[in-house]
């Protein structure tokens, strides 16, 4: 028996068992006994998702692929904990920008790849989203001790080296075990057209209590406490910029208001509607249908504002530091496709970071 047919009997055994609560968007699904009809937010989605998600795809793919090709291409880059962090977390958002062709082809097709392939595509998609905020969270730990307690950092650079990647195999792990739920309660869904769709479907018990505490353990994890420790990070690196004398302080200072920015813009509105989802599971006080569609096209809209995120990390915590801009134009100088320039004597290409940690915090040296 191979794994496809292991996945399908188990999600067989499941549904067996179990009592399902077939409510998988936002709202309740009924108003006055009747069945709230969903084939705008569908064709909503069909028109909306596809476009967006391949622009996604693209600019990530170039993105992240041009880290990790730097990595394996210049093999002395790991060498500190930031660029052990970068790594994982451009092949973690490499492989996240690989679900999203599925997801375009849902929207407009329906789930037409099996139960299996669904579950599997969902696990694989939660594991590297918590891995990317939990690689975000690392890489600002990383930045405050090394800008903020300059001398520990300094003295401990091999021991916090080999720490960085115990550390991303923990944080696999631990995303890996978050996405447990996507196996259990991720299923094809049949709708009144007779289009199945992946969606999750939870255990049917009282007060919604598998679905709230779901979405109350994304909530935490993928962005609360991320959101709390990048605060505290940066704030305090904030304080340690301001009583430093040097050129690069007001850009660097620019880099971090930006990082905290775009994971704000792009994670709060989500991570909002998902605080929203998660009280009417409690109480659903939404019944009207148009209502209903509504705030269901708003959180079609807001997770994909929150899937940018994942092609905008190369640019915001890999390509604004010297180090990366010039490997890459040493790698694109070695296959021709730019002219080799002469290094200048006076080193003004190179200039010295305000967070060097031997070039640790390459992401904030602009």
């Amino acid at each position: 028996m191979n794994i496809t047919e292991l996945v399908t009997a188990f999600a067989e055994n499941m549904t067996s068992e179990y009592d399902y609560d077939e409510s998988s968007t936002t709202m309740g699904d009924y108003e006055d006994g009747a069945v709230c009809d969903r084939s705008a937010v569908r064709q909503f989605r069909s028109y909306y998702e596809p476009a967006l998600y391949w622009i996604i795809v693209i600019l990530g793919a170039i993105g992240n692929f041009l880290v990790v090709w730097i990595y394996t291409h210049f093999t002395n880059r790991l060498k500190a904990m930031t660029d052990v962090y970068l790594l994982n977390l451009a092949l973690a958002d490499m492989f996240f920008l690989c679900t999203l062709p599925f997801w375009a082809a849902d929207s407009i097709y329906g789930w037409t790849f099996g139960l299996a392939l669904c579950k599997i595509v969902s696990a694989v998609y939660k594991i590297n989203f918590f891995s990317s905020m939990f690689l975000l969270t690392c890489i600002s730990v990383d930045r405050y001790i090394v800008i903020v307690q300059t001398t520990k950092a300094q003295n401990s650079k091999r021991v916090r080296l080999l720490y960085s990647k115990l550390i991303c195999v923990l944080v696999w792990i631990l995303a890996a075990l978050l996405s447990i739920p996507e196996f259990l309660f991720a299923r094809t869904k049949e709708d009144d057209d007779g289009n199945h769709f992946c969606t999750m479907v939870y255990w049917n018990n009282e007060n919604n209590r598998t679905k709230i505490l779901v979405l109350a353990l994304q909530i935490c994890m993928g962005f609360c406490i991320p959101l709390i420790v990048m605060i505290f990070c940066y704030t305090n690196i904030i304080r340690t910029l301001l009583k430093t004398r040097n050129f690069q302080k007001h850009k660097a200072l620019r880099v971090i208001l930006a990082v905290v920015a775009v994971f704000v813009i792009s994670q709060l509105p989500y991570n909002s509607m998902l605080v929203f989802e998660a009280t009417q599971a409690a109480n659903t006080t939404i019944t009207d249908c148009k209502e209903v569609q509504r705030f269901d096209i708003a959180g079609q809209v807001m997770k994909s504002l929150a899937y940018t995120h994942s092609c905008l990390n190369p640019f915001l915590y890999a390509f604004v530091g010297v180090r990366f801009r010039k490997d890459v134009i040493r790698i694109f100088q070695s296959l021709g496709c730019c002219p080799t320039l002469k290094s200048s004597k006076s080193g003004s290409f190179h200039r010295a970071s305000v967070m060097s940690d031997t070039d640790t915090t390459n992401a904030l040296s602009l």
